[in-house]
């Protein structure tokens, strides 16, 4: 079952077909000449349009929670996704399909929630002592209105997902826009809006802006090994030769006015590690090696950023970063990072007494979840009116109306 959604009109379908790709051919439409005769009657100072009132601001304190949610990349296309093969059962665990994803911001919308920047919930002070600390800040908000979060982990566009129903990588359309690229089951080339988790969002709040606070989107969570948004910006020891490095150049090209673009747009960035490696188990030396590579391949393109998303939702010191901060979480907090994101059951954070740090806990929609974990995401939305069976591979689920305890 496709979920392609067809544009509405002539114009973005000509729009779409500018594009500079093999599938569409020809140029812009040229603009249609006016017919209309010239008026010799004095111009008229139009009537302003009604403007709604302002919505009141009020204090989020911050002893009142703020919500996170993450995501992976969607199923764009769960016939190819959950096609029985290798990957079906680990992309059913672990990600949502296009129109999941569409519910689940439509009922996190009804029940007011508004976006915000993890950037604005925690920020750096000096004491009087001279030290840095981190502080949770109170938001000002409409009123009625709740924070969320929302993050995007590897959104990397790996190649494992090339062939497994998703989206290949994020594009600019000759309107300026981001759009996603990638090929249908039948190995069309496909220029959409209404494919990728970035670009859905976008328009998302564009029709609903009372959604965002001040514009703000998602964060995107990068790893590097597989260069970034769908580009290989990546190097690579085995292919050393000037050919592969050429080319890794073009790619570093073609995605700088791309992430300019999401920063415009009101996305920010943050790190997933160079490798996705698993932070609880990994070695002094092998942390510090992956998290320069890091910030020399990513840092470089996206710019700096304080906030580093857990691999695997491991935390450093073997899962100590809840107590006593070890080395290995003292060295990262060194290298400018002050937000560190785990995965749980809910939306947790603790502002360290010692460092300059906070610690929080995402929530994850996914298959899992979306099986078992009703009653978990009920403030958000409720799993059975979100998840698809008839696309998904017939596994067992939670049939208890009031969840699992």
């Amino acid at each position: 079952m496709t979920h392609l959604k067809k544009r509405a009109s002539a114009l973005a379908l000509a729009l779409l077909c500018a594009l500079p790709l093999s599938a569409c051919g020809g140029g812009k439409a040229p603009a249609a000449e006016s017919t209309a005769p010239e008026s010799s009657a004095p111009s008229q100072t139009p009537e302003p349009e009604p403007t709604a009132p302002a919505v009141p601001l009020v204090p989020w304190g911050t002893d009142q929670v703020v919500e996170h949610l993450f995501f992976h990349p969607l199923v764009a296309y769960p016939e190819l996704a959950f096609d029985g093969d290798s990957e079906a059962n680990g992309i059913d665990d672990y990600m949502v399909t296009v129109d999941e994803y569409n519910k689940i911001l439509q009922h996190c919308y009804d029940n007011n929630y508004i976006l915000v920047n993890m950037n604005d919930v925690w920020s750096e002070y000096t004491t009087e002592n001279g030290e840095t600390r981190m502080r949770r800040n109170t938001l000002m908000l409409p009123e009625g209105k709740k924070p969320l979060v929302i993050s995007y982990d590897d959104t990397n566009y790996y190649p494992y997902m090339l062939d497994n129903g998703f989206t290949w990588k994020l594009i600019l359309g000759d309107d300026g826009e981001i759009w996603s690229y990638g090929k249908d089951p039948q190995g069309k080339e496909v220029i959409s809006q209404d494919l990728d988790a970035i670009t859905i969002l976008d328009k998302f709040v564009e029709e609903h802006p009372d959604f965002s606070l001040n514009g703000v989107k998602g964060c995107l969570s990068l790893t590097g090994y597989q260069g970034i948004l769908g580009y290989r910006t990546q190097t690579d020891t085995d292919h050393p030769e000037a050919e592969f490095e050429a080319n890794r150049q073009k790619e570093i090209a073609a995605v700088k006015p791309i992430v300019q673009k999401l920063k415009e747009t009101g996305w920010y960035f943050g790190s997933h590690t160079w490798g996705h490696v698993r932070l609880s188990t990994i070695s002094d030396e092998r942390l510090q090696r992956d998290t320069q590579r890091w910030f020399d391949e990513v840092g470089s393109l996206v710019g700096p950023t304080q906030i580093l998303f857990y691999p695997h939702g491991a935390r450093p010191d073997g899962d100590h970063d809840q107590r006593e901060p070890g080395p290995q979480f003292k060295y990262l907090q060194s290298k400018g990072f002050r937000i560190f994101a785990s995965v749980g059951i809910n939306s947790y954070e603790q502002v360290k007494k010692q460092i300059s740090a906070v610690i929080i806990d995402r929530l994850h929609p996914d298959g899992t979840t979306l099986r078992w974990r009703r009653k978990d995401y009920l403030q958000f939305y409720d799993t059975w009116d979100i998840i698809d069976l008839d696309v998904r591979p017939n596994r067992a689920y939670d049939r208890n109306p009031n969840g699992p305890k």
